[in-house]
């Protein structure tokens, strides 16, 4: 029997779903919608609350050991909230993006926007970080993981930062085509995970 295609959602609070019961975080959301397309796949949450780039680099050897076929990677909104150069940011997603790539797993690369409040320069070269990995690694780019839900307060929890489970249902919602683009780029290369 076929096993199913596994997919490793690696990222912060909002991929872990910080004040969110399990079954209502991004991962399990993920899973849910894939599944009731008739893909089998099985999406793993590998998101860890307060995580930065540097976190999730410290331990992607780690979360690889669940021998995943495929990636998403979002990463770098705790890099933004505390102002960290961006060129920190991007050393550190360059390097996970490469050893995925070295290991044969396609990627999703889930862009962040920085907060305001640290200006337009930081702000530009911090979006830029993003954009320009994912043109490098010729991954999947989904610019910005909280599109439609940032800043609305009736979709996130009362910090303003984090989504509600409702809030998870549109970041599915409208970052389902772009997996559906790492699937199926998946499915014509014919690739498997980590040996």
């Amino acid at each position: 029997m076929a096993q199913p295609l596994k997919i490793l959602a690696l990222g912060d609070s909002l991929t872990a779903g910080f004040g969110l019961a399990a079954e209502a975080a991004f991962p399990a959301r993920l899973e849910r919608a894939l599944r009731a397309e008739g893909r089998d796949v099985r999406v793993i949450n590998a998101g860890v609350s307060g995580d930065t780039t540097a976190g999730g680099l410290a331990r992607l050897v780690w979360a690889l050991a669940e021998r995943p076929d495929l990636a998403i990677v979002e990463l770098g909104a705790n890099d933004g909230l505390r102002g960290l150069d961006p060129k920190v940011t991007r050393t550190n997603l360059d390097a996970i993006l490469t050893r995925l790539k070295r290991d044969g797993i396609g990627v999703l690369l889930a862009g962040m926007l920085a907060p305001p409040n640290y200006g337009r320069a930081f702000e530009a070269e911090y979006k830029a970080v993003f954009e320009g990995l994912a043109a490098r690694h010729d991954v999947v780019f989904y610019p910005f993981f909280l599109d439609g839900i940032a800043g609305d307060a009736r979709l996130n929890q009362p910090d303003g930062l984090h989504p509600t489970a409702k809030g998870v249902d549109v970041i599915v919602e409208r970052i389902l085509p772009s997996v559906r683009v790492l699937l199926d780029r998946h499915a014509r290369q014919g690739t498997r995970g980590a040996p």
